[in-house]
């Protein structure tokens, strides 16, 4: 929570269950995000994200720890669709010029910040970069969407930062996903009428709401206007 390692919950032991009840729900996308790797740059879960991709047929977007070609390619064997950079992204955005280079229209970008500031090293280590610099450098990229997550809302059910997510749609054309603080479906139909001009979220990601059953998939999706947004 507010990622505070400290904080831990464990919900469900099992991701492949977890992830096949979500799929049956009507998920669209799975979000995964191996935590240990993004704590220690090292693929602690690559097994079960291999194990989760094997185990539905949506597309699996992962992240975590990704801090090299060959992080990003040992997720693509596994079988993900998209692969998230966050830490690599913010400290090296070379590296992302070159996974889109690879791996067109296969790389997003996480951007995780406390207001403006983005945070690095599983959230624990501030990193000075401003969140609208680097949503408009990773534009220029290619990256095939943004994830943006405001930190002190993460796991809060609190309500996600609408300003924050309107700032970056303003400043980029690159498709943005929300994720952190939802915790109803109030919340999923104030993101799903977020705009800036034409601009809209592409989708949002829902965690413990989901994990601790204040509404369902199907419930969450018919709140964003009965399409998942744009799909991610």
């Amino acid at each position: 929570m507010r990622g505070d390692f400290a904080a831990e919950t464990i919900y469900d032991a099992n991701p492949v269950a977890v992830a096949r009840d979500f799929e049956a729900q009507g998920a669209r996308w799975i979000h995964v995000v191996d935590l240990d790797a993004a704590r220690t740059g090292s693929a602690a879960n690559l097994g079960a994200i291999e194990a989760i991709c094997a185990a539905v047929e949506c597309p699996v977007q992962a992240g975590g720890g990704v801090r090299s070609v060959e992080a990003a390619g040992a997720l693509f064997g596994a079988g993900v669709e998209r692969v998230i950079v966050g830490t690599a992204a913010v400290e090296n955005p070379d590296l992302v010029d070159v996974l889109c280079q690879l791996h067109g229209g296969h790389v997003g970008v996480g951007l995780d910040a406390h207001g403006r500031d983005v945070a690095v090293r599983g959230w624990v280590a501030g990193s000075g970069r401003n969140l609208l610099d680097l949503a408009q450098r990773f534009a220029q990229s290619g990256v095939s969407a943004l994830v943006v997550t405001e930190i002190g809302r993460d796991g809060t059910l609190e309500g996600p930062d609408i300003d924050q997510l309107e700032a970056v749609l303003a400043i980029t054309g690159t498709p943005v996903i929300a994720s952190g603080g939802v915790g109803t479906l109030d919340d999923l139909r104030a993101l799903g009428a977020l705009s800036t001009g034409p601009r809209r979220l592409h989708g949002a990601i829902a965690g413990r709401a989901l994990y601790e059953r204040r509404f369902t998939v199907a419930e969450g999706i018919q709140a964003c206007g009965g399409d998942g947004f744009n799909r991610p």
